[in-house]
């Protein structure tokens, strides 16, 4: 399996939005610099997970983006399936009919096995979890001694 750039990059902007310390919002340019992703790129990115309820805009000077709901409400899994999609790996594991080994051919279990432990990966993450492991990771580097 691999993520496209869409996933990876809508996932960190979902976890800046998370990151910001006061309230209101993060304009489209905060977010692309606070991950170093392209303002322009992050702009379809964030408009895909407005409409997909993710995040919300504000309009008008001092606008921009917050999430639409708490991040502890927010699944790794909810960003994925936005940019990949809810279809499972492989088809037949999906709709069995549309292959005439599916019930004798052992890999359709592997492959649907596969799916769930990933799905399942994603829906134990949450947006609030994502930020709070920032937030030690630059912790621990900043108590690093450099000589």
């Amino acid at each position: 399996m691999k993520l496209n750039t869409k996933t990876r990059y809508g996932t960190r902007a979902m976890l800046e939005l998370a990151l910001k310390e006061e309230p209101g919002p993060l304009s489209a340019k905060e977010v692309a610099e606070g991950q170093d992703v392209s303002v322009k790129y992050l702009e379809s990115l964030l408009a895909a997970l407005r409409k997909a309820g993710l995040v919300r805009s504000i309009r008008g000077a001092g606008g921009g983006y917050v999430l639409a709901r708490p991040p502890e409400e927010i699944t790794v899994r909810e960003i994925f399936e936005v940019f990949e999609g809810t279809q499972r790996f492989v088809p037949c594991t999906d709709d069995p009919d549309l292959c005439e080994r599916s019930k004798i051919c052992p890999t359709h279990e592997v492959w649907a096995e596969m799916f769930e432990s990933c799905m399942d990966v994603l829906e134990s993450w949450t947006v609030k979890d994502l930020a709070q492991r920032a937030r030690e990771k630059r912790c621990s580097l900043s108590d690093m001694y450099h000589i």
